[in-house]
């Protein structure tokens, strides 16, 4: 496991090297009002392209058998087309009504990321862990290249939308290329409807259960940008969207990688007790990691900020000192989101993420009521050390009556 990680790790540390070196420069060609249009729009996308297959493409490494796993690869587009055709109309619409252009790119930025994820899943299946490093490198670090691009050319907010947008189709592309199935991809068209309705009730869990849950995990984000934006202005919604982009930058780099290699071996284990260990090794070592990255932010994050994005992002740096715990919780927690499906606890899974989201949503408004922006992210840290320490246990004393293991 530890090589795979390593191997998703060196194109990860590349493609999050790249946004995090170019971050300065893009916050010089764009203003935090055009940062926080984008980022609201984006965020929306990133809401939708999440549950862009219904979250079939999560079961595809429980698929042993290449046929039954190109069925299920051909419901996932069937699906996804459907919702990124929906999302360009809301798009159209929503970009109508609040007079807001760069709405117009919601469709295609959640076939961008639906694409890009269930692709991720298939390689990951095939255990094409060198294809995966460079996907990584293409999708982030080609983003921020493009926006870089794009900047200078003075496209606006435009720019900072369709810099990830490309970049997710092109490591699509990639990882369509590099791991083409039995037949190639054309085979998938020839899938009957019965086969895919067959899968579709073979692995319903993951619509029923893991939908809502992705879903609500990623509207936490999503509403949140949105009540920035009306209570607190657009340039609030942007020192928002900016301090959590290179916060959660870590948790995107180790958290991808470690994830990917940890599904598949918590599927193929043999017993409780490997599995139990490969959970609280993967959560130690995430916490190691975590701890130092919080005790910086909090010391020096305002400076850090000031100094590497510019004066006019001064006030991120003062989110990033009260987001620091919630980013370092964020940071363990979100490799460690395959554990339950690995273990078929979705439900389980599901109920929990919605007090999550209470919790998140109730400390988010009482701390912007109280205290402003500020208040917010330090309600939102206070919220989520309760909820993040309830999980942590769980998982570290899970019991596994149910859980299927390969012996």
């Amino acid at each position: 496991m530890w090589r795979a990680t390593l191997t998703l790790l060196a194109g990860g540390a590349l493609a999050q090297a790249l946004p995090l070196l170019l971050g300065p420069w893009i916050t010089r060609l764009y203003s935090p009002t055009e940062f926080g249009h984008f980022s609201l729009v984006w965020t929306v996308a990133s809401n939708l392209a999440v549950v862009g297959c219904a979250r079939y493409e999560f079961a595809l490494p429980l698929e042993s058998s290449a046929p039954r796993a190109a069925t299920l690869a051909a419901l996932c587009a069937r699906i996804l087309l459907g919702l990124s055709l929906v999302s360009l109309l809301l798009g159209l619409a929503w970009s109508w009504w609040q007079d807001l252009a760069l709405a117009a790119w919601l469709g295609l930025a959640v076939l961008a990321g639906g694409l890009a994820q269930a692709l991720t899943l298939w390689a990951t299946r095939a255990q094409a862990f060198r294809a995966l490093a460079l996907a990584r490198v293409l999708q982030y670090g080609g983003g921020a290249l493009l926006q870089v691009l794009l900047g200078l050319l003075a496209f606006g907010a435009v720019g900072l939308m369709l810099g990830p947008v490309l970049a997710a189709l092109a490591a699509a592309l990639w990882l369509a290329a590099m791991a083409r199935p039995e037949g190639g991809w054309a085979a998938l068209l020839r899938c009957r409807d019965g086969d895919l309705r067959e899968m579709a009730r073979s692995h319903r869990d993951f619509p029923l259960l893991n939908t809502p849950h992705a879903f609500a995990s990623a509207l936490q984000d999503s509403l949140a940008m949105l009540a920035l934006a009306h209570l607190a202005g657009d340039a609030a919604a942007g020192y928002w969207a900016l301090a959590l982009r290179y916060l959660k930058a870590p948790a995107g780099l180790v958290g991808g990688a470690l994830s990917q290699t940890l599904y598949p071996r918590l599927v193929a284990a043999r017993d409780a007790a490997e599995a139990q260990a490969l959970v609280r090794q993967a959560m130690l070592a995430l916490a190691a990691l975590a701890l130092p990255l919080m005790a910086v932010l909090m010391v020096w994050g305002p400076p850090l900020f000031a100094w590497a994005f510019g004066e006019r992002w001064a006030d991120a740096g003062e989110l990033a000192r009260a987001l620091a715990p919630y980013v370092a919780l964020h940071f363990i927690a979100s490799p460690l989101a395959v554990t339950t499906l690995a273990w078929r606890a979705q439900a389980w899974a599901l109920r929990l993420a919605l007090v999550g989201q209470l919790a998140f949503v109730a400390g988010l408004a009482l701390g912007l009521q109280s205290g402003g922006l500020i208040g917010a992210a330090w309600g939102v840290s206070a919220a989520m050390l309760l909820y993040f320490g309830f999980y942590f246990w769980s998982l570290a004393n899970w019991r596994h009556e149910h859980t299927r293991f390969a012996s």
